[in-house]
């Protein structure tokens, strides 16, 4: 026989045994004043081949795929920049010259000798 849960009006608590067949109690037995029947939500959480945790609801959904999203898009721009830097230099190496990020710029003033 299951076990239910009541409620008083002033917010305590009660159990009481009862047959499935009984109805539910509108008042209670011991002091007469109305109750309400506390109902709580199943404790069954299915796990394994089958069932997969986006199946159950929650407020942390949202902000999770989200998160994801923002961190796939970041991660994307910092692998486009890290491409684009490393084809550069395998370019360069592949000609034989140096890269534009090694030669000297135009303005630079040659090394003066100081045995001179």
């Amino acid at each position: 026989m299951p076990i239910y849960e009541y409620r008083r009006p002033d917010g305590t608590t009660f159990e009481l045994q009862q047959t499935f067949q009984e109805e539910s109690l509108t008042v209670d037995p011991d002091t007469g004043v109305p109750v309400e029947r506390v109902l709580h939500p199943p404790a069954v959480h299915f796990k394994g081949k089958g069932f997969y945790n986006t199946d159950y609801g929650t407020r942390k959904r949202q902000r999770e795929n989200a998160a994801e999203k923002s961190a796939e898009k970041s991660a994307s721009k910092d692998s486009s920049s890290e491409s684009s830097t490393s084809s550069g230099e395998k370019a360069s190496s592949s000609n034989g010259k140096p890269s534009k990020d090694t030669a000297k710029p135009k303005d630079a003033k040659p090394a003066v000798s100081a045995g001179g």
